[in-house]
Order: C-alpha cells, then structure tokens, then sequence
C-alpha cells in the first residue's frame, strides 16, 4: 500500500510525542462546521440523497455526479471496469492511481507532465491530478478537453483528480464531464477538510457513472456523510470566505520558506519542494513535533500543510530556522 500523510499514529510510535503539529495532509486545518445530525442519520440504512447530488452538481458545475465513500472508492473501482488497457499516469501525482490501474491486467507507466501530450497517443486511459498533488502543477482546460476526445474517439478515458481544484476551478472540466470518456474525480475533504466523512463525487456520463454505482454496490456513502456534505456545498458564504483564507495563508506559507531558502510550488493548501536531503528534514521536522510528508521516490521532496493558528505559525518558523543554522 502506499504511503500517505496523515499517520499520527506512526509519527507518535516512531518519536513519542503527544503535541504533534500535523502538516502532512495538505486539509484545510480549518474544517468546515458540521450541523448537528438527526438522529436517524445513524439509525436508518442510508438510502440515496438526491438532494446532496443536487448539491454536489451546483458546486461543482457538473451536469451530473455520482456520491462515493471518498474518491478512493473510485479509484480502487475504475480500473475493474475497463479491459486490459495500457494505462498513463501523470507523474508524480497521488500514488493510488498508479497503484491501482497497475493491477487488473493493465499495464501502467508513469509520465511525467510535460510528455503528457504525447502519451495520449499511446494510451488508452490517461489519468491526470489537476491541480496535482504534491507540486501543484496545473494542465490547461482546453488541452484536458482535447485530449478526452482523442481518446474518447477510440473508446478511452481522461480521468482527471480535481481533488486540490476548489480554491481555483480555472483549469476544472468538471461541467463537461457529460462527454464520453471524460470522468472528473472531486473530493469533500481537502478544501472543506473533512477527510474523516469519507465523501465524494464522480462526475462522468450516465452509462459510466451506472457502471460504477453497481460495481461500488449500495450504501456507499454514511446516512452522517450525505448530511455533513449537503450542508457544506450549499454554504456560499462560507466557501467565499474560506478561499479568501486560504489564499492568504498559501501566500504566507510560500513567504515563510522563501525567507528560510526554500522555493516551493503547490496550491493554496500545500507547498512542495524538490528537497537535497527529505528523509533529514524530515527527521528534523519530527523531533520537534511536527509531521510533514516526506517523498522518498520519483522527484524526492517535501510537502508542507497549512499551520492552523499562529502559535503553529511560529512553532513552524522556529524550526525551519533551526533547520537551516544547520546547513
């Protein structure tokens, strides 16, 4: 299985501390406020919200959306429902893709974004992260388009991971997903950072999204989770002022390592840097209480989240201070 950020549990085995900074996820540190729950949210088997659809559509401009438990539901279902293909993954980006899409008979290769283009050509399914994770590099909309027709015209996918795109829906294809062969991926838990809910969205034509809602079976998503995400996609007013936000902290965040030699890149909720050393910065980070996520192959670097507060703010600062007195 891969490795991911968010393992407190690991952070507190391998170093024992009880006050741990935890910058590893690249979550909105500041999570939306979930309403109080019926109580038959947990009571009566979870029957499907159109409602929270409906929501989730308007959100994200698609025309329609299928609800999943999380979008690793959908990344572990996809690759079952194609025949062998020859499979692209843009590289690097989040490593379930690839891990999944090289399994069922598929043969994958991973691609680096700049060749992304040319290995279209050669793919049968190209699967993009958009903004991607970790270094927040973007493709064109109207390349994204371009290519899932190719591929469309001869029965392959675009898959694109719009998981990072809520604080900047520029390049999104979300409201063209009705196109064959195009399938968009949109998640609950970066920008409204509820990763604990487990909710997310495939955008994606009606055959396609039919395929997958039997592959998956019934009751995906929790009574708890159609609640919650109902509520946080019809909130305006509090994505208008959490992009605001966040905008601001990213800003900060990309200040705070230009001032300690870091030149990163990334997104509003991270920032990612090609580190000489990330298993000792890593290490550096951790004795001190704060778990970043470290990238040990393909382009070996480090990803920072947002502080939540400024006593974070500081605590951060103080070690990337400490970290390069010692260089």
């Amino acid at each position: 299985m891969p490795e991911h950020g968010g393992n407190l549990r690991d952070a507190s085995r391998l170093y024992g501390h009880a006050d741990w900074l935890d910058l590893s996820a690249g979550l909105n540190p500041h999570w939306y406020p979930v309403p109080d729950l019926p109580g038959n949210a947990w009571h009566r088997l979870p029957e499907r919200d159109e409602a929270l659809v409906a929501a989730a559509c308007r959100y994200y401009g698609a025309p329609r959306m299928l609800a999943v438990a999380g979008t690793q539901a959908a990344i572990q279902a996809l690759p079952r429902l194609r025949a062998p293909s020859r499979i692209a993954v843009s590289a690097p980006s989040y490593a379930e893709h690839a891990h999944h899409w090289s399994r069922h008979g598929h043969t994958a290769r991973l691609v680096p974004y700049p060749e992304l283009g040319d290995a279209v050509e050669h793919s049968d399914v190209v699967v993009v992260c958009n903004p991607n994770n970790p270094t927040g590099a973007t493709v064109p909309r109207d390349d994204l388009l371009r290519w899932a027709d190719t591929l469309a015209a001869r029965g392959g996918w675009l898959v694109v991971d719009e998981a990072f795109a809520d604080t900047d829906n520029t390049h999104s294809v979300a409201d063209q997903a009705e196109r064959p062969g195009l399938i968009v991926l949109r998640s609950l838990g970066k920008f409204f950072g509820l990763a604990g809910v487990r909710l997310g969205f495939v955008a994606a034509h009606a055959g396609l999204l039919a395929a997958l809602d039997e592959e998956l079976g019934p009751w995906q998503v929790s009574g708890p989770a159609q609640f919650i995400g109902k509520a946080a996609l019809l909130d305006d007013a509090w994505h208008r002022h959490t992009r605001k936000a966040l905008d601001e902290a990213g800003r900060r965040l990309d200040a705070l390592l230009a001032a300690h030699g870091i030149a990163s890149s990334g997104s509003s909720l991270f920032r990612w840097w090609p580190e000489a050393m990330p298993e000792a910065f890593h290490e550096h980070m951790a004795r001190r209480g704060i778990w970043v996520r470290l990238f040990r192959d393909g382009p070996r670097g480090i990803r920072l989240g947002l502080p939540p507060d400024e006593a974070a703010w500081t605590r951060l600062a103080d070690a990337l201070k400490q970290w390069k007195e010692i260089q």
